[in-house]
């Protein structure tokens, strides 16, 4: 029998991750997130290790080396991970949140809502790097401001996700931005910045659509936005000088400083700014007059805050590092089924199914946008189809000579957005049920979603900025074909 599995062959661990995914989401809804989808993947790890080494006896040591090399791969971006988690919590409870949704809050008038709401969701979902959070708290209260000036909610929705999937997708906060860059080996703000090459011409396009809509529909009173904004004011300190803290971030990130560090200064910054502007809060949080306390509640654990707004209070509630420990599960069991597919040979044979397309470019990055897009459909969770297909295409693009950064944008462009427009999909079934829209009503309205993967192969068709590797790092026989 041939050492390397058939594609059939190797076809069999990922219908069986797709069957298990289908129960478990089936059975958990969103909550598949808390150990169902982590056990699928392990199952799934133990079909694929069983096939190899009965039927193809590959040894147990290949497996283990596998699993071992991808997860010490991860290791950094575990610890960033757990980072964000602390800095997403204690940037909240210091104020620096509020004071930017407040702020933003101001520019909405009703000629604009619809781009407005777009705007303000990429802002908070900019900051808590989470379109969920984004969705389930201002999403709501944005919502029912829009239900109440006359719009359509399925044009709100669809702003709504835009808004807060751009935030998800760029933001350095966010998990499946973190999970994209670390899959593909790439550093986190080199992805980042290489992702805006398509992201920003995407939410333009999307921007100048919702301005469209919104002109041309007739609109009530503001009042909502004022309470609101109002409820921010009672709850914290808002006050300009909060708004350092992003800035010094966005400097460090500006001048390329290694996320870790990047991190942990902007953290140490916001707990300083908690103690100067938010001591009260703080107070609460600890439940005594220890300031220290409620500053590291802050950033290890779950905090919840009592505003005079229900919706507010649900935005302003953190999970701290102990939040990301289901994402940090999530990825060490991806590693491990990432490591079993690659030992038993079932990834380089499908991979070669897809080879026989990529004879350009253009055609590389289109079965990638493909890939994520089947992905998306079949495991119905966007986490695991940045996993599989970061894996499936890396040893491709490294042999075509392209940077890993390439890679990376566009598994996100093909995976992270279009993932709420799933119904089936974790995140369609979520924001559906969030926001009661039904998500193939809200579809047709989340421009940028659209767009995204639209936009990457049309920037691989024009070759504007594709990012290559040095020629010392290229597969020689592709070095010798690319010189012919």
């Amino acid at each position: 029998m041939s050492k390397t599995p058939s594609p059939l062959v190797s076809l069999i661990p990922i219908l069986i991750l797709v069957g298990m995914l289908f129960a478990t989401i089936k059975t958990f809804g969103s909550d598949a997130l808390n150990g169902g989808s982590q056990l699928s993947l392990l199952v799934t790890t133990a079909s694929c290790i069983l096939i190899g080494m009965v039927f193809y006896r590959i040894p147990w040591k290949n497996y283990e080396k596998a699993i071992t090399d991808n997860i010490t791969g991860v290791a950094t971006s575990i610890i960033i991970l757990l980072i964000i988690g602390a800095l997403s919590g204690i940037w909240m409870l210091s104020g620096i949140v509020p004071t930017l949704i407040y702020y933003g809050m101001q520019i909405i008038h009703p000629s604009f809502f619809l781009a407005s709401t777009c705007l303000i969701c990429i802002l908070v979902s900019l900051m808590t790097g989470s379109s969920w959070t984004t969705i389930a708290t201002i999403g709501i209260a944005l919502l029912g401001i829009g239900k109440a000036q006359g719009f359509n909610e399925s044009w709100i929705a669809g702003a709504i996700i835009s808004g807060a999937y751009f935030g998800d997708k760029v933001s350095p906060l966010s998990e499946t931005t973190i999970l994209a860059a670390s899959v593909t080996e790439t550093p986190l703000f080199r992805h980042i910045r290489y992702m805006m090459i398509t992201t920003i011409p995407s939410i333009v396009i999307a921007l100048i659509l919702f301005a469209i809509l919104g002109f041309s529909t007739d609109t009530h009173s503001v009042q909502h936005i004022q309470e609101v904004a109002l409820h921010l004011e009672q709850r914290f300190t808002i006050t300009p000088w909060l708004l350092i803290v992003p800035l010094v971030t966005a400097i460090l990130i500006a001048r390329k400083v290694p996320s870790i560090i990047t991190l942990s200064i902007s953290t140490i910054l916001a707990c300083i700014a908690a103690a100067i502007f938010q001591p009260e809060v703080l107070r609460e949080v600890a439940g005594e007059e220890s300031l220290f306390k409620g500053m590291m509640m802050g950033c290890y654990g779950s905090t919840s805050l009592s505003t005079a707004s229900p919706a507010l209070s649900e935005l302003v509630a953190t999970r701290g590092m102990a939040g990301m420990m289901n994402t940090v599960w999530l990825i060490l069991c991806a590693m491990c089924f990432g490591g079993a597919l690659t030992a038993s040979g079932m990834l380089k044979s499908l991979m070669n199914v897809f080879i026989r397309f990529m004879k350009t470019r253009v055609s590389l990055v289109s079965s990638t946008v493909c890939s994520g897009l089947f992905m998306n459909l079949a495991t119905a969770d966007q986490y695991i189809s940045i996993i599989l297909t970061g894996n499936m295409f890396g040893e491709v693009y490294r042999k075509e000579g392209y940077d890993s950064s390439l890679l990376s944008r566009t598994t996100e462009d093909a995976v992270t957005v279009t993932s709420p427009l799933i119904p089936w999909n974790t995140c369609g079934m979520t924001q559906a049920t969030i926001l009661n829209v039904p998500t193939l009503a809200y579809l047709p309205y989340c421009f940028f979603n659209l767009l995204s993967p639209l936009m990457s192969i049309f920037i691989a068709a024009i070759g504007y900025k594709i990012a290559r590797r040095p020629k010392a790092e290229i597969h020689p026989a592709k070095v010798e074909e690319l010189a012919a």
